[in-house]
């Protein structure tokens, strides 16, 4: 359902183009900005989301619990400022699409292997100290 925005009457040229709808289910939502050009948000996830995505993402916040996605240069705090956001906003939109595809080094789809690697240590190390403490 569209809803109405009157901050939309303030958008030079603009408002015609911006469509509110209902909150969408995870996978609607990923489907909705996967192929979006940029992407503002202010959610921790969808910063990491972006990231993995090679999508640019701008922070509406002073600050991110998600650092890697600064430092891999996929997102930037602009905070609340309309001013900055525009100004943040129209650098990347008016620049090429950029393609590097940065990826935080762990981000590599085999995390679960390397928990299951360290379990597997964990264990044998505890089982290592039991048969020390069982043979003196």
């Amino acid at each position: 359902m569209i809803k109405e925005l009157p901050a939309a009457a303030q958008l030079q040229g603009g408002a015609d183009r911006l469509l509110l709808i209902d909150p969408l289910g995870y996978l609607d939502f990923l489907r909705l900005y996967s192929g979006a050009r940029l992407v503002l948000t202010d959610s921790g996830g969808i910063q990491e989301e972006t990231t993995a995505l090679g999508i640019p993402c701008l922070t509406l916040r002073e600050n991110t619990e998600r650092p890697i996605t600064i430092e891999m240069g996929t997102n930037r705090l602009v905070g609340s400022d309309p001013e900055k956001i525009v100004a943040a906003a129209y650098s990347i939109l008016d620049a090429p699409p950029a393609s590097d595809g940065r990826m935080p080094p762990l981000w590599d789809g085999h995390t679960a292997e390397r928990i299951v690697s360290c379990l597997l240590e964990s264990a044998r190390d505890i089982g290592n100290a039991s048969n020390e403490v069982a043979v003196r």
